[in-house]
This record gives C-alpha cells, structure tokens and sequence, in this order.
C-alpha cells in the first residue's frame, strides 16, 4: 500500500476546494477501504482542523491530518518534512501551483488550475514581488515529479510562460468534474418554490454564477443586459426578466454597481453572493440562458455545471473554455 499525501492547507477560492472535495470523494469511492477488496494506496490530507471537518466520514484508508501552519517559514518547513517522515509518505500531491513543498523528503506531483497570476499579473504587486512569484512558480514545477494541468489550454500556457524550465513530457491533461451536487436531474416544484420563498425569485431569469474579478468580464454582462432589456422592451417580450449574479460580494468590486447604475437596470439586477451549492443548483436549472464570458479561464466549471441542467450557455471563445463546451454553447 503506497501512502500519498495531500497538502489542502491553502485550499484558496471557490474551484480549488471543488477539485479537492471532488477528487478526494472520487477516490474514497474508487479506492477506499470497505468499497472495494484490497485499497492500493492510503491518503493522508493535511490540512488545519476547520478544514478537516468536512472530511469526516471517509473510509479507513484516509488518515486526516491536522498541521495548521503554512509553510512560510523555515521551521513550519521542517515541521511539515518530519510530519510526511512520520507517515513514510511516499508521494505528495499539492492541488495548486502557488504552495511550494520545500524540503519535502519525497517525489511530488502538483496540480495546475490556470496562469492566470502570469497572463494577467494583479496591479497589486510590485515588480519585485512579481518577479519573486514567478521564480518561486517556475522552480517548484521544475522539481516536481509530474504536472496535472486541467486542460490542454492551461498545458499550452505553462510552455508560454515558462519554456524549456518545465518539461512538456511530464505534464498530463486531467480534466476537471463537476460536483455530484449537480447531477441529480431537474428542479422539482419544491425547489422552485425554496427560492421563491428564501431569495424571493419568482420572475424569469439570466444567470452568472463566479467569482466577480475584472477577467471575468461581468461588466460586459451588465452592458449587455442592459442592451438586450431595451431590445425586447421594443418587442413588448419578457418585461420581468431579471439578472442573477451569484459569486463573491461585491463591496471590493465597485465598478459592477457603477455599471449597473451606468446601464439603467438598478430594478433588474441582484447580486446574491454566496449560494450553498443545494441552491445554486436550483438557479442553474431554473435561469433562461447562463452566461459566461470570461476572458481567462484554465478550465471553467460553471458552464459544464450549466450545461449538466440543460441550461442554454452563452461563453466566451477565449482560453479553455471552447475546451468545456465544445459544440454545446453559444460562444462569443
């Protein structure tokens, strides 16, 4: 039995934690102790002790690791070193590029989800420090033993970005899933009736569902609402149609109210924030059209998510999104 470890400390934004809680299920079903006759590895997932939690109840063969520290300084390093010594872990898999397993006294494979801290560097950063991050980036997928990259653009982009310091023969496309969450057929009459009663939607609907930073151009998807509003207003056609954006709060993102305001459509957009997936599972099955016209994507479940309820799709044709829908979406 071959003992690997997963280092879900730093499972940042909404898509990470949906890769890890759905590759960790997947393999509790597929290699877990009591699901099938002799389980061929034992998984040990690090995390800090509110992580954890929603990881109990895997099979025996999943050992949960409580190690709260990052692995920011020296002796957090060597801590987590000793901590994989104890278990004689065998082979490491970090689900995310920016978490460097230094000192790590084993072979380890790292997941790549985009680049998109390369393409489209924050303004927040110093060149200093973008300089810092991209050495940091290149020098740990230089080491690891293999790259899981969750699309062929992504697989592409990590040659762009850093050329010959990353070998394309030890990179693997593993493409992403969606949640089981989405894939328990249509809204019933209850359902419909549970957002109508706790969001008050009744009233027909486009929807986004992401996060809400500027490459996911819902700016545009305000501008375009708004201009589709006065096109079917001409035609006396869906006059209580509204915009639903599920994702992030928006109090850090104060060019979406401008554009609302900007737009003319004060009375027909909501932005809800956070939905637990029992919900937004609902409002994917429900809305009109789902739209998403992302200018970066290194996979893109929402559209797949859509599309598993058999909601129209309207997507971007940039990065790996033409790779999730294929010939099943309206791309623009």
């Amino acid at each position: 039995m071959v003992n690997i470890a997963w280092d879900i400390r730093r499972r940042t934004g909404f898509g990470i934690n949906t890769y890890v809680r759905n590759v960790v299920q997947a393999l509790a079903h597929l290699d877990g102790e009591g699901n099938c006759a002799a389980p061929r590895n034992r998984y040990i997932l690090i995390a800090g002790h509110e992580q954890l939690r929603e990881f109990r109840g895997l099979p025996a063969n999943f050992v949960l690791q409580p190690f709260p520290k990052s692995a920011s300084s020296l002796r957090s390093a060597l801590g987590f070193r000793d901590l994989l010594k104890s278990h004689h872990v065998e082979l490491l898999h970090v689900p995310h590029m920016f978490k460097t397993p230094r000192l790590a006294p084993c072979p380890y494979v790292m997941t790549v989800h985009d680049l998109l801290d390369f393409l489209l560097p924050s303004r927040k950063q110093t060149p200093l420090q973008s300089r810092f991050r991209f050495e940091m980036a290149r020098l740990t997928l230089k080491r690891a033993s293999a790259i899981l990259a969750v699309s062929l653009s992504t697989k592409r982009d990590i040659a762009r970005v850093f050329g010959r310091s990353v070998s394309p023969d030890k990179i693997e496309v593993a493409y992403n899933a969606i949640d089981q969450s989405f894939q328990r057929g249509h809204a019933t009459d209850a359902d419909r009736a549970f957002i109508a009663e706790r969001y008050k939607v009744n009233y027909p609907f486009l929807l986004y569902a992401g996060n809400v930073k500027p490459h996911k151009n819902v700016v545009r998807v305000i501008e375009a609402f708004s201009a589709l509003k006065n096109e079917l207003k001409k035609e006396e056609k869906f006059p209580d149609l509204k915009l639903i954006i599920i994702g992030d709060e928006i109090s850090s993102n104060p060019d979406l109210r401008r554009a609302v305001v900007k737009s003319g459509v004060q009375n027909d957009v909501r932005f809800l924030g956070f939905v637990p997936l029992e919900a937004l599972r609902i409002f994917y099955d429900v809305a009109k059209i789902f739209v998403f016209p992302s200018l970066y994507e290194g996979f893109g479940l929402p559209p797949l998510e859509a599309m598993a309820h058999g909601t129209p799709v309207v997507t971007s044709n940039a990065s790996a999104l033409p790779e999730v829908v294929g010939e099943a979406a309206v791309m623009v």
